[in-house]
């Protein structure tokens, strides 16, 4: 483990503005272990090795002669498939946009260059962005490097970022979530995920699924990078109105201020049924171990089951969906994934007054959540219900974003944490739920529990 590869995102930082670590010693390593990794892993769609080391070597002689553009200047990135960039291939997953190329580059791409990072490459995305499993029929599903033998699920849909931070190949990465899509990767893959608020971050130039329901967010090492990350990603964008209005906040203030007086609240009885049985015992430890910390751990009572805002959550993803998509979808000489064309086309079922009904639902029930939480500062669940499964096993019917859809139906933020691992060696997640735009409370909690364990710093023995 002597390759700065396998250091945090905050860490690299520091050695490369201390001139201890050089980008282009950094992005070297990085490229050499996708180079090595990708042929069995499959996390990027496609690698921008020649312009990367053109960036390091820039970013390299900035530092320097003292022209860093800021503090992250010369960390590498890598960046989900459905982020545009202008002149470059933007797939979105499907085949069917082998050949389609960017007219804008997203916002949160300027903001990221302008930081000074440095594009990897584009990762694996489920087609349209649109499941939880990490499947892709057409382009290939990424391997989950938990299990050098079994191909299991990466989780969905970023699932290349997901991927490519756990086996060390990108100290971080971009993801969008739509319905679990920065959170389930980051549990099947051992490392940590950001889902932000609506308006929190620009969404302009992101490939839509769900507008009212996409957010993009970090996978990370650690809590640390995704308040990092964070910050950078953040702010007002004439070109999302959604973010306008929307105030930046500073998560590193707050981050080390640990959670003794904070009232957390604890997963439902009613909502334990069918989680496997290590990664309830995590949950339970995990739970336990924010008490030891000086949480005030509470019983909650909601007003609606997750599985029933899910199913509300996956109704407004289907209509809107469909809206963008059904030239595609409804054109059956085009090579879609089968397991993603009906998704979207369930959407052409939804008539125009049940999607306004399911939006009037949401405005209801985001009003009887919230008091029903008055009082209380996050709500812990598991992030996935199982760890990885076999990619044979999978029903693709059915969804692994239980305990994550509600979230986004709600329009609150939260974080998933590496927990433990199962009696195989998988890695479990631990979900804090905050408020909307609490983000710095739902890192601060994530961030207090990390001090307490080494679940982030494991590694897949396969790509060590």
């Amino acid at each position: 483990m002597t390759s700065p590869a396998f250091l945090p995102a905050h860490t690299l930082a520091a050695d490369i503005a201390a001139r201890r670590l050089s980008p282009v010693e950094l992005v070297g390593e990085c490229l050499a272990r996708i180079e090595r990794l990708e042929p069995k892993l499959q996390a990027f769609v496609s690698v921008n090795a020649a312009n990367a080391r053109l960036a390091a070597e820039a970013a390299d002689k900035a530092i320097r002669s003292g022209h860093a553009v800021g503090p992250l200047h010369g960390v590498p990135i890598a960046i989900k498939d459905l982020v545009e960039i202008e002149g470059e291939v933007a797939m979105g997953g499907t085949a069917a946009w082998h050949a389609r190329r960017a007219s804008r580059t997203a916002t949160l791409m300027r903001k990221l260059v302008a930081a000074g990072m440095i594009n990897l490459g584009k990762t694996h995305t489920v087609e349209f962005a649109y499941g939880g499993w990490g499947t892709n029929q057409h382009l290939g599903t990424p391997w989950n490097p938990w299990d050098a033998n079994t191909h299991r699920t990466p989780g969905g849909s970023s699932s290349g970022s997901g991927v490519a931070v756990a086996a060390r190949m990108a100290p971080w990465a971009i993801g969008t979530d739509t319905g679990g899509s920065v959170r389930i990767p980051a549990a099947w893959n051992g490392t940590t995920g950001l889902k932000t608020t609506i308006g929190r971050v620009s969404t302009f130039g992101v490939l839509p699924l769900s507008p009212t329901l996409d957010t993009p967010g970090p996978i990370t090492r650690d809590i640390e990078d995704a308040a990092l990350l964070l910050s950078v990603l953040q702010g007002s964008d004439h070109c999302d109105k959604r973010t306008l209005g929307v105030h930046d906040v500073d998560p590193m203030a707050s981050l080390r201020r640990g959670v003794r007086g904070l009232r957390i609240g604890r997963l439902p009885t009613e909502e334990r049924d069918g989680i496997d049985a290590d990664v309830l015992a995590a949950y339970d430890r995990s739970v336990d171990s924010l008490a030891t910390l000086g949480a005030d751990i509470v019983e909650i009572s909601l007003p609606a089951r997750f599985a029933d805002l899910g199913a509300i959550n996956g109704r407004i993803m289907s209509a809107e969906a469909y809206a963008a998509l059904f030239q595609l979808v409804d054109d059956n000489a085009q090579q879609l994934d089968q397991d993603v064309r009906p998704r979207v086309r369930a959407g052409a079922a939804i008539s125009s007054r049940d999607y306004l009904v399911a939006l009037a639902e949401r405005e209801r029930l985001k009003v009887s959540f919230n008091l029903a939480i008055e009082g209380v500062d996050a709500l812990l669940t598991p992030t996935a219900a199982t760890p990885a499964i076999p990619i044979a096993a999978i029903d693709q019917s059915s969804t692994p974003a239980v305990f994550t859809r509600w979230v986004n139906f709600l329009d609150l933020c939260a974080v998933a944490v590496p927990n433990g691992f199962t009696a195989g060696g998988l890695p479990t997640s631990l979900q804090i739920v905050c408020r909307a735009y609490a983000e710095p409370l739902a890192l601060r909690i994530g961030y207090a529990y990390q001090t307490t364990h080494d679940w982030h710093l494991r590694i897949p023995s396969m790509v060590e």
